[in-house]
């Protein structure tokens, strides 16, 4: 089997994002920054160190009603790696994440008839969740690969990112081992980072080949469609239609953000003034701006981020020159490209492709 098939995210060297849900919005149960701050909790790290920034409080976090933004995930996460020691932190917050800390989307993965429709249930509906990375599935004959990556932290070469992504593969191999049973196990994981420091300790939480500097993050299974011993039709679709709700409701609480990135990323290369996103919206400018302002960003700062993520995949996943990612991006030239890329970055166009792809 080959180690990529079609370059994920992008076809015919276009990209094919969909936009990421808010970064702003208080939409997601605090399950995820529960499972962070247990962990340090448990290595002596004080609970008030770790929501820092966040404006939440311990008690908060075991309480139903509360609901949590990306922003306030990213500070935590940000807080974590400041303040502990331990390189596999991310690994083991996520296998803190057993199935029932999901509340109904773990209740219906474990209730579904197979294990196919437990899979197709997970991918659907995981914005619910607020999950770290954002899933794709696909069958190579009698394998499951699902390509995931992490839903606002883009950037290789960031420790956010490789928190996220490590977070998300402890996490998944947590609650499939609870609907499945502990025999589960990865036949393979692709990462598109180099190793870290405590590689070592992947192959030893994962028990399977792992390759680093790929094009694209990855893991694979044996696929099992047997059915599934607490299999319960009324149960599942109890927490169906629950999630259903609950992903319209993301979907329509995105903000006018959303809205913009979506024409953005749809427009690579011929990005729209703001008065003509204005005008496709049907409001003023100025009352676009306002509305901006109030959920903290900009029409700057969103054509920035759609940038940056565009740029990201074509230098990872094509072999597209300086000059070409530029005028796909709308510069002028591949200067004014590489000048943007070292802000967002750190790091210049060919020394992140260097970096980020195999030997």
């Amino acid at each position: 089997m080959a180690v990529m098939d079609k370059p994920h995210g992008l076809v015919n060297g276009n990209a094919t994002h969909k936009s990421p849900p808010s970064f702003e919005h208080r939409m997601y149960s605090p399950h995820s920054i529960a499972a962070v701050v247990a962990e340090l909790e448990g290595q002596g790290v004080d609970p008030i160190q770790v929501l820092e920034g966040t404006g939440l409080a311990a008690p908060q976090l075991n309480r139903h009603t509360t609901r949590v933004s990306y922003r306030q995930l990213d500070q935590v996460i940000r807080n974590a790696l400041r303040l502990s020691g331990d390189p596999a932190l991310a690994l083991r917050a996520g296998q803190r994440m057993h199935i029932t800390a999901y509340g109904m989307y773990g209740y219906a993965l474990l209730s579904s008839a197979t294990h196919a429709e437990a899979r197709d249930f997970a991918i659907r509906y995981m914005r619910v969740i607020g999950p770290f990375c954002e899933c794709t599935l696909s069958l190579d004959e009698d394998t499951i690969c699902i390509s995931f990556e992490p839903t606002h932290w883009p950037n290789p070469t960031d420790n956010v990112h490789r928190f996220a992504v490590e977070f998300a593969l402890a996490a998944h191999l947590t609650a499939t081992r609870d609907r499945i049973g502990s025999h589960f196990a990865f036949s393979r994981i692709l990462l598109d980072y180099p190793p870290p420091p405590h590689a070592e300790l992947y192959e030893k939480i994962f028990e399977c080949p792992i390759l680093f500097r790929q094009p694209g993050c990855r893991y694979e299974h044996r696929q099992d469609d047997r059915a599934i011993e607490l299999a319960d039709p009324r149960t599942h679709a109890m927490a169906r239609e629950m999630c259903e709700q609950l992903l319209d409701e993301i979907n329509r609480t995105g903000g006018i953000a959303a809205d913009i990135r979506r024409i953005l990323i749809e427009q690579p290369g011929r990005y729209p003034s703001i008065e003509a996103i204005a005008e496709k919206l049907e409001m003023y400018p100025r009352a676009l701006r306002r509305k901006l302002e109030a959920e903290g960003t900009s029409y700057r700062d969103l054509l920035a981020e759609v940038r940056m993520r565009l740029a990201i995949e074509y230098l990872r996943k094509t072999q597209m020159t300086n000059e070409e990612i530029a005028g796909r991006l709308g510069y002028s030239d591949a200067a004014n490209f590489r000048h943007a890329f070292i802000r967002w970055t750190g790091k210049s166009p060919s020394d992140f492709r260097s970096a980020t792809r195999a030997p």
